[in-house]
């Protein structure tokens, strides 16, 4: 019986599902009794981690970017769209240009997105690197950087929740070399009552803070920017002022669950943590920065989350059978601690991390993973 798989988004999750399961079914692809289509609204893969390298002119936009098509593997037909809507009932999904898709399993890897409306002021009177444009953008103000006061913000969720530690750390060590830490001070705030969400990665980085000479302000929740008077204003009432500005602006999930009635608060699907199955949806599965679930929204946890899904798609496509693979949690995230030592963390629902002392072996494992990141959306590592 021919079946049909769409995955919606082309992001790390996206490429590597498909790329997975059109492995290992080319046969039945090659027959035509399973099709495999990727809809993506963007037609260029952007590796987002090395916008904090670009920030600190260590990596060129160039390096980052890769065309969708020379990613996917063979017999996979890829769709540059937007999808606008899901019909569940109907099991299709309307696109903006062409006729709606119909499908017999879903895969939403549509990721997540900046919610910079949510602050006002933040989008004139701050700087991110979560983004292509604004880590150009701090690039060029990290060149005319002589001196000052540095803010760090922090707003959940986000992306990548190690990223607003390696940024100051890094920031520190630039500073130092380039000969202007006595002329600058470092502010790094958090919106808990500690340095980090996870209370290991807290407890180890208020340490490392502190033995750098930065102040850690917790309890800061931002909630609006004065870019006149340059003043970072928090919910819990403490005033900011600041010469350059960084934040990590808190994320969303995109538009496309609101509009089809699917997603909850913050635009995340309700997903179930074992099966990634879409809850009250038999044939619709999630995965990467668009569950709701409680984990890290990071690269790793998608191709993690990918493995496992696939080995299930393939069952589903072609025997009918439910899932058999669980996925528990697992996440693997780098620290890097300065600009040539870093360390890391792995975790579980179940096992909490632990951090191990910087290393400049790790450092270095992280630049060359940075460069064979290809390989591992091919699904061929």
């Amino acid at each position: 019986m021919h079946k049909r798989l769409l995955i919606v988004g082309a992001g790390t999750g996206g490429l590597m599902v498909a790329n997975f399961v059109a492995r290992d079914l080319y046969l039945e692809i090659e027959r035509g009794d399973i099709d495999v289509t990727l809809l993506g609204e963007q037609d260029t893969y952007t590796y987002q981690p090395g916008f904090l390298y670009v920030a600190f002119d260590l990596m060129r936009p160039a390096q980052l970017m890769r065309p969708v098509r020379e990613l996917l593997a063979p017999g996979v037909q890829f769709i540059h769209d937007r999808a606008l809507r899901i019909d569940a009932g109907g099991h299709q999904v309307t696109r903006a240009q062409g006729e709606p898709l119909a499908y017999d399993v879903l895969v939403l890897a549509t990721g997540s997105g900046l919610n910079l409306e949510e602050v006002p002021g933040m989008g004139e009177g701050a700087h991110w690197f979560y983004t292509l444009d604004g880590a150009l953008r701090l690039r060029d103000a990290l060149r005319h950087w002589q001196g000052g006061r540095l803010v760090l913000t922090v707003g959940v969720p986000h992306k990548c929740p190690v990223a607003p530690l390696e940024f100051t750390m890094m920031f520190e060590e630039w500073t130092r070399r380039r000969g202007v830490r006595n002329k600058t001070e470092i502010v790094y705030s958090y919106p808990l009552g500690r340095a980090h969400s996870i209370e290991s990665v807290a407890d180890w980085a208020a340490s490392e803070l502190e033995a750098r000479d930065v102040k850690i302000e917790t309890f800061f929740n931002l909630e609006s920017v004065d870019p006149e008077h340059r003043v970072a204003h928090a919910l819990e009432g403490t005033d900011l002022s600041y010469d350059l500005l960084v934040a990590v602006p808190a994320h969303k999930g995109d538009d496309l669950g609101a509009s089809s009635q699917l997603a909850e608060a913050g635009n995340w699907y309700p997903t179930d943590r074992q099966s990634l199955r879409l809850h009250s949806q038999e044939d619709i599965f999630v995965l990467g920065d668009a569950t709701n679930l409680p984990i890290s929204k990071a690269g790793s946890v998608a191709h993690f989350q990918a493995e496992v899904l696939a080995d299930n798609l393939v069952g589903l496509l072609t025997e009918g059978s439910p899932p058999f693979n669980h996925y528990n949690g697992r996440a693997f995230c780098f620290i890097e601690t300065g600009l040539e030592r870093a360390t890391f963390i792995a975790f579980d629902y179940d096992h909490p991390p632990t951090v191990p002392e910087p290393t400049n072996a790790v450092h270095w494992f992280k630049q060359t993973y940075n460069r064979i990141h290809w390989a591992n959306l091919k699904a061929v590592m």
